[in-house]
C-alpha cells in the first residue's frame, strides 16, 4: 500500500470542482467536466435504440449532451467506437422540459391516445423531425398535433416515400439522424397512459431498425419496462433483448471523480501535481479535457490507493469498520447494487464540506464525514423519489424507527396499524396521486412487490425485507451497526 498522503487542500479542490446537487440533474456540465465512461461507449451507439437507467445514471445528461455539437465532437474525439461523429445529426423527441415544436406535452399526448394509436404519435414526431432537417417544405405546417397525426395515419405511401429519401439521403452524407426521448414518466400519470406509450415508442424503436441511418433513441428506467403489457406485440423481443444499461462499475465511478479533480480550472493543478509525486504517472492533455492513464482508469489496486491518500485507509480506528475505498460505493448502491454518480458525487462534496477545517487529522477528508456524506446522498434519494413517486413516502413513514433486516409481517403490522394502505387508496381515488403503486390491488403484498420494482426493498434469501442505505437512511430506518438513520 502507498505510504502517500495527499495535502488537505485536496479538500478545497473538491469543494470547488464537484457539482452540486442541482448542477447534475439533466443538463450537460462544462464540456471539461464530461466523461465518457467506456461501459456507456456501446449505450451512445446509434444502433443502441434502447437504453435504459436508474435515476441519476446519465440518461438525461446524454440526451441533453448528444444534442450539444461541442459535447458530440468531445465523444467523437474521446470514443470514436461510440459511433458519434461530428456530422451526427441529433433532434429531440421528447424530454423533461416542454417544447411543443419538438413534440406534443403530456396533457397533449393524453388527448392523443384517445384518438390514434401511440405508435402512430411517435412515429409523426420522428417524421417531424426528419422533415426539419431536410428543410422541405412540410405536410404539417398551420397543423396542430392532432392534425399532424391524422395526416400521417391518412397518407402511409407519402410517409414510406418520405421516409426512406431521408434515410436515402442520411446514408449518401454517411451521417445517423438521432431523435432522443426521455423523462417517459412525463408522459402520463397514470401507468396504463404511459405503458401504452412506452409500448408505442417500442414499436417505433423496432420500425425503424431496418432503415440504416434514421435511429429513435430512447432512454428509459427499468421500472418502465417491467409491465407485461409493454412486450405484446410481434417482435417485441428484438428490442427488449438488445437494451444496453447504463451501470456504473465502482472503478468508473472513481473515474469520474479523478476527472472532475483533473479538469477544475483553477485547483486542477495540484491534483496532476499529487499523482505525479505521490503516484509517478502524468495526466494528459486533449486540447479540451485532461485524460487520466490507462492504468489509472482500470487498476483498482491504484485507484484504492489514490483514494485512501485522501481519506485514510479505514472508516474507523482500524479496519475491521472497513475499507474507504469500497465501503463508500456499498453504501450507495441500491437494491440491484446500481449506484447513481449522482449519488457518488453528492457524497464526496458533502465529505468535504463536512471536513473541519482544524480538524487533528492525518488526511483531508475524515471517515465519519463520509458517513455524513451518504447520509445527504440519502436525503437526495429520498427527494428524487418523492418527486417521481410521491405514494413511496406515505408507505415509508409508518416505518421510521423500525429496524432492517426485518420480517415482512412486522412491516405489514405497521402499515395495518397505520390504515396505510386504506388511506392511500382514498387519496389516489379523491385526489390523484402520479403513477401510484401499480399493484396495490393486491393488498401488502402488491405494495411490497412495488417497492421491490423501484429498488427501496430488497428480498432476502429468507425473505426478510432489507434496505439498501441509501434509502434507509433517509426514511429514518435503522440497522445494528450502520450508517445513522436521519431522524
Amino acid at each position: 500500500m502507498s505510504q502517500y498522503i495527499f495535502p488537505k487542500d485536496v479538500r478545497e479542490l473538491m469543494k470547488a470542482a464537484l457539482p452540486a446537487e442541482t448542477a447534475i440533474f439533466g443538463q450537460p456540465p462544462e464540456l471539461r467536466y464530461t466523461y465518457v465512461p467506456t461501459s456507456h461507449a456501446r449505450a451512445l451507439h446509434p444502433d443502441s435504440m434502447l437504453v435504459v437507467g436508474i435515476r441519476g445514471a446519465g440518461k438525461s445528461f446524454w440526451w441533453s449532451a448528444l444534442q450539444k455539437e461541442d459535447h458530440r465532437k468531445l465523444v467523437a474525439e474521446l470514443v470514436p467506437k461510440a459511433g458519434i461523429t461530428a456530422n451526427t445529426l441529433v433532434s429531440s423527441g421528447f424530454g423533461q422540459s416542454p417544447s411543443p415544436d419538438d413534440y406534443p406535452g403530456k396533457d397533449v399526448l393524453i388527448n392523443l391516445i384517445k384518438d390514434f394509436d401511440p405508435r402512430q404519435i411517435w412515429r409523426t414526431v420522428v417524421l417531424m423531425h426528419l422533415i426539419k432537417q431536410k428543410k422541405a417544405k412540410s405536410p404539417f405546417e398551420k397543423k396542430d398535433w392532432k392534425g399532424r397525426v391524422a395526416w400521417l395515419v391518412a397518407n402511409p405511401q407519402e410517409v414510406e416515400e418520405l421516409v426512406f429519401s431521408a434515410d436515402q439521403n442520411l446514408d449518401n452524407r454517411d451521417s445517423y439522424h438521432l431523435i432522443l426521448f426521455d423523462a417517459l414518466d412525463r408522459t402520463a400519470d397514470d401507468w396504463p397512459s404511459m405503458f401504452k406509450l412506452v409500448r408505442g415508442l417500442l414499436q417505433v424503436l423496432l420500425e425503424f431498425r431496418s432503415y440504416k441511418r434514421i435511429r429513435p433513441k430512447a432512454f428509459v428506467r427499468p421500472d418502465h419496462l417491467e409491465d407485461p403489457s409493454i412486450a405484446d406485440f410481434a417482435d417485441a423481443s428484438k428490442v427488449l433483448n438488445q437494451k444496453v444499461e447504463l451501470n456504473w462499475p465502482r472503478n468508473e465511478l472513481y473515474n469520474l471523480f479523478w476527472h472532475y479533480l483533473a479538469n477544475e480550472p483553477e485547483r486542477g493543478q495540484q491534483f496532476h501535481k499529487y499523482c505525479l509525486e505521490g503516484f509517478k504517472f502524468a495526466w494528459s492533455n486533449q486540447g479540451r479535457v485532461w485524460i487520466a492513464p490507462e492504468e489509472l482508469r482500470n487498476n483498482e489496486s491504484i485507484q484504492r490507493d489514490i483514494f485512501h491518500a485522501i481519506t485514510g485507509p479505514w472508516m474507523g480506528r482500524g479496519p475491521k469498520r472497513g475499507f474507504p475505498f469500497t465501503w463508500l460505493p456499498n453504501h450507495l448502491g441500491d437494491s440491484r447494487r446500481q449506484v447513481s454518480p449522482r449519488s457518488f458525487l453528492s457524497a464526496l462534496r458533502h465529505a468535504a464540506s463536512d471536513t473541519a477545517v482544524n480538524l487533528d487529522y492525518r488526511y483531508a477528508i475524515h471517515f465519519e464525514s463520509i458517513k455524513r456524506g451518504v447520509q445527504e446522498a440519502s436525503k437526495i434519494r429520498v427527494r428524487e423519489m418523492q418527486e417521481d413517486y410521491p405514494w413511496v413516502a406515505e408507505l415509508m413513514k409508518p416505518l421510521s424507527g423500525i429496524n432492517v433486516p426485518c420480517l415482512f409481517a412486522e412491516i405489514d403490522r405497521r402499515w395495518q396499524d397505520e390504515l396505510t394502505l386504506v388511506k392511500l387508496q382514498k387519496s389516489i381515488k379523491n385526489e390523484g396521486v402520479k403513477l401510484p403503486p401499480f399493484h396495490l390491488e393486491a393488498g401488502s403484498v402488491g405494495a411490497r412487490e412495488d417497492l421491490e420494482t423501484l429498488g427501496v426493498f430488497e428480498r432476502m434469501w429468507d425473505d426478510r425485507v432489507n434496505l439498501p442505505d441509501v434509502y434507509r437512511v433517509g426514511y429514518g430506518i435503522g440497522r445494528r451497526g450502520g450508517v445513522r438513520r436521519i431522524t
